[in-house]
């Protein structure tokens, strides 16, 4: 019989068997992520997985986990990866799912192929490249859902970092604190032109008070800002311009000609009431 048919076989014959020892492994490595995960899910997460590894070693070889025929069995870690990601497990604590059937696995081909130990030597060798390649798989899902929920995150703290306020009917400002770099020079312009088209502004005040540097790059996104704000049909205004940024911005030569600018926040919202035609006396 070969490798692969005897694998097959084992995973029908003795799936009891192997299920009920993996859930005990699965049980004693999950004890430091107890609440996360619950042993009856535990249990059904095992049993799903040797249903379509079963399935699926029956007619696809072992040799080749990028084909077609094991795409279940790539969904189902790539799902289960994700899921752990959310749940707070690290890499490691994922990839002992798959990594403590070894065990199980083992004592059933060992029962398999007693009394003939060459056979059970190849058997036990390609059982272990199927897994290491499945658990490596695992790792590389698990990362890629991590990276893609981190993205999420700071994509979400960049847009609560850049949060666009209306000061007054046609007038919104932005308060921008922190680094100014291409990543959120997007999305502030994104969020801002959103907000000019949905409460019909007429001037926006981006405010970079709280901004620490302004180089050559950080000015280039500013002019971009407004220049899209303009084609929007807005103004725009940029205050917090203090002595030493505006002396930077002479020095690197970054021309700001025909974009306002004010030295602080009252003094923009003062001009763009002026510009919106409202005007204040003192009493």
């Amino acid at each position: 019989m070969n490798s692969k048919g005897t694998l097959a076989s084992v995973l029908q014959s003795r799936r009891q068997e192997i299920l009920t020892q993996w859930v005990k492994q699965l049980e004693q490595a999950s004890a430091s992520v107890k609440g996360r995960i619950s042993a009856t899910d535990l249990k059904t997460q095992a049993n799903e997985f040797l249903g379509f590894l079963s399935a699926t070693m029956e007619t696809q070889d072992s040799n080749d986990l990028g084909a077609p025929g094991w795409q279940p069995v790539r969904e189902f870690l790539e799902d289960l990866s994700r899921q752990r990601v959310f749940a707070g497990f690290s890499s490691d604590e994922t990839a002992t799912f798959i990594f403590s059937l070894k065990r199980p696995l083992f004592e059933a081909l060992r029962q398999e192929t007693k009394g003939d130990s060459e056979r059970m030597a190849v058997e036990t060798w390609a059982a272990t490249e199927l897994l290491d390649k499945l658990g490596l798989h695992t790792v590389k899902a698990f990362q890629i859902s991590r990276e893609e929920v981190i993205g999420r995150q700071q994509t979400e703290l960049l847009e609560l970092s850049t949060p666009v306020v209306k000061l007054w009917d046609g007038i919104l400002a932005l308060p921008m604190i922190g680094t100014l770099d291409s990543a959120r020079t997007q999305i502030v312009m994104e969020s801002l032109l959103q907000k000019i088209v949905e409460t019909e502004s007429q001037i926006a005040i981006i405010d970079i008070t709280g901004v620490p540097t302004v180089d050559t790059l950080v000015a280039q996104h500013l002019l971009k800002t407004v220049a899209a704000i303009r084609l929007m049909g807005a103004d725009c205004i940029i205050s917090g311009v203090r002595p030493q940024i505006a002396q930077t911005i002479v020095h690197l030569g970054v021309d700001l000609q025909g974009v306002t600018t004010k030295a602080n926040l009252a003094d923009a919202l003062a001009l763009a009431l002026k510009r919106t035609g409202i005007s204040f006396t003192k009493h």
